[in-house]
């Protein structure tokens, strides 16, 4: 078997698509007369500083000569936008992928990889490279290289391309076919639409190749989707197998002992209640016994902000996010314990009215009646809330993250739609 790995052949302002390319070159060993077993679709760690978009790397599993191979890729490789500094495409040929390897896919998916570190092991494993610029692609390709031993939970994605002439141009798509597709799949695909805010996530905004993505656990599903989506005319197709809404980029961590650049799964209680600051965005600390990590809900969460506004101090919980500055960027929380009382000044027990406060450290007492009371006491209070695992909203959902509605999670989940 022959992978070849590619990264880092798109841009953000002039466009491209690396799964474009590695679907290109798909088809050519194909008409070769090749067979290709399957193509991979790898998020990697979406806190890396140099991604362009979704931090995607791309691997094609052929039965091609690794000779042919690399031919085909060195001629599609003109393709890249390395008229932008920025792009820095590396492409991987590999015969064998050791463990080695795939533990390597594993920390690019959660850690921050060099160039070096990727030129070394590709060294030792003897594979042949491509690189263009800085060869910052090599540590993507490589990832997407060993992700096939590295990783069991897998998704799929179906994307549409676009004619190359309307490359750049507005997308024309029936937006009544996207939601009508979308709610007939539900849920064997997911984040296809955002329900509530009215958008079609599955289609991009960029000036890149694809019309649009569909996503989900189902491979003839997500094609059905696909081809049900009415707009301009779709120049090809691709399915992919990939890590998408997967959550392997989560490592369990502790608070207080929390790098930036990584994304954890994290314990602890609400120490200092939610608070709403300029531009709308939602922060509280999390506590575990002296240390404290502050956590967020930026402004386009959206509605999973006013989750974390119904948050109060006490509540314990299980937080997943990126750290970035020191603050953990929320994708969904768990709630393992909710705080239901309060702290009110006590009634009069003859009369029913509020006491007043007889001095400092003199309890309470009614005026009118004489009673008396230590100090304050606890009341119920009702919570919007339950035990139960909550998430950012389709718009709002890194590539890589797992949504509930996939399941698997330690406890009831409330999936948005």
């Amino acid at each position: 078997m022959t992978v070849i790995g590619l990264d880092d052949t798109d841009s953000r302002e002039r466009g491209m698509c690396t799964t474009f390319l590695a679907a290109t070159v798909a088809d050519r060993l194909r008409a070769a007369g090749a067979h290709v077993e399957r193509t991979l679709l790898v998020r990697l760690n979406p806190a890396v500083e140099y991604k362009t978009r979704g931090n995607a790397a791309l691997a094609v599993h052929t039965d091609a000569a690794p000779e042919d191979a690399l031919a085909v890729v060195r001629d599609e490789l003109g393709q890249a936008e390395t008229a932008d500094p920025r792009t820095n495409p590396g492409v991987v040929i590999a015969e064998a992928v050791p463990p080695a390897v795939g533990t390597f896919a594993e920390s690019a998916v959660r850690d921050l990889l060099s160039i070096d570190d990727a030129r070394e092991l590709a060294a030792d494993c003897g594979y042949e490279l491509v690189e263009r610029g800085n060869g910052r692609g090599l540590v993507g390709a490589l990832a997407a290289v060993g992700a096939w031993r590295a990783f069991d939970d897998w998704t799929y994605e179906c994307i549409s391309y676009r004619e190359r002439e309307r490359w750049g141009t507005p997308r024309e798509v029936d937006y009544e076919s996207v939601f009508d597709a979308a709610d007939d799949a539900y849920p064997d695909a997911w984040d296809t639409v955002d329900r509530e805010e009215g958008q079609a996530v599955c289609v991009p905004r960029t000036p890149c190749p694809i019309l649009h993505g569909i996503r989900g656990d189902d491979p003839d599903v997500v094609r059905d989707v696909a081809e049900r989506i009415d707009g301009e005319p779709v120049a090809s197709r691709a399915l992919f197998q990939t890590n998408q809404g997967t959550d392997v980029h989560l490592q369990d961590g502790v608070v207080g002992d929390l790098d930036d650049g990584r994304a954890y799964r994290v314990d602890g209680s609400v120490v200092d209640p939610p608070e709403t600051r300029e531009g709308g965005h939602v922060f509280f600390a999390l506590g575990d016994g002296d240390e404290r990590v502050q956590c967020a809900a930026f402004e386009p969460t959206k509605r999973f902000r006013d989750r974390v506004r119904s948050l109060r101090t006490g509540d314990r919980l299980t937080v997943c996010g990126e750290v970035t500055d020191g603050t953990l960027k929320l994708e969904k929380f768990a709630v393992r314990d909710l705080d239901r009382t309060e702290l009110v000044t006590p009634n009069c027990p003859d009369c029913g009215r509020s006491m007043k406060s007889a001095g400092r450290n003199q309890g309470y007492r009614c005026r009118d009646c004489g009673t008396s009371a230590d100090g304050k006491v606890e009341r119920p209070v009702e919570r919007d809330l339950v035990r139960a695992w909550y998430e950012v909203p389709p718009c709002a959902r890194r590539h890589v993250a797992k949504p509930l509605v996939r399941g698997g999670f330690d406890g009831p989940a409330i999936p948005e739609k």
